[in-house]
């Protein structure tokens, strides 16, 4: 009978640790957006998500461990809301701008997030100089981009260039978004995934005069 007991609990328990988890990484998120790295301290952390810092601390290894955590919650989002959007695409220049107007629609759909990921960039690397978080975080976004532009190549829709460097150009230009809506908030969001949509287009054409 106790083996049941035991057994039938432990996925409740896990349920209850995972969403403790999530709620915490959600009002890091929040703080660190609103307050900044330096100012977001995990009392502040855990007076916004109405817990103790001992509470954090139980499931994370301190602010670094929860900071590595949101940078993976970041990017893990903004790759889901990307992701099926562009897979639905049958052309390669289709799948493009789809890039570029969704990833832009995350932005102004989760600001806190970007925001967040913004603050925590240009807090810079630890005192160590180890990076704050994973790098291998943002690979998703990297290399479905270059897909993208491989695939626009091999089908003649693209013209010849150097994937990586248009990759990195690309991503520079969406993370350009954010500090610009940080500057004004009423700043039109739609109207400037259009523009860089419109901007890549023209960049990649293989059929412009």
């Amino acid at each position: 009978m106790q083996s049941k007991i035991d057994s039938s609990d432990q996925p409740a328990r896990s349920f209850i640790e995972t969403a403790r988890r999530a709620q915490i990484i959600d009002q890091a998120v929040a703080t660190i957006a609103e307050l900044g790295f330096a100012q977001a301290s995990l009392a502040r952390i855990a007076k916004r998500a109405g817990i103790s810092a001992g509470v954090i601390s139980y499931y994370f290894a301190g602010k670094d461990d929860l900071i590595a955590e949101v940078a993976a919650h970041v990017f893990d989002a903004g790759e889901a809301w990307v992701r099926p959007k562009v897979m639905r695409c049958t052309s390669a220049t289709e799948a493009l701008r789809t890039f570029l107007i969704a990833s832009v629609d995350y932005i102004a759909t989760s600001p806190s997030n970007v925001l967040a990921m913004m603050n925590i960039t240009h807090a810079g690397p630890k005192p160590d100089g180890a990076p704050r978080f994973d790098p291998n975080v943002t690979l998703g976004r990297s290399e479905g981009l270059s897909r993208v532009l491989e695939w626009g190549q091999k089908t003649g829709e693209f013209r010849a260039f150097a994937v990586p460097v248009m990759v990195t150009t690309v991503i520079q230009a969406i993370n350009g978004v954010t500090p610009a809506l940080a500057r004004d908030p009423r700043l039109d969001l739609a109207a400037y995934a259009t523009e860089l949509a419109d901007l890549f287009d023209r960049a990649t054409r293989k059929d412009l005069p």
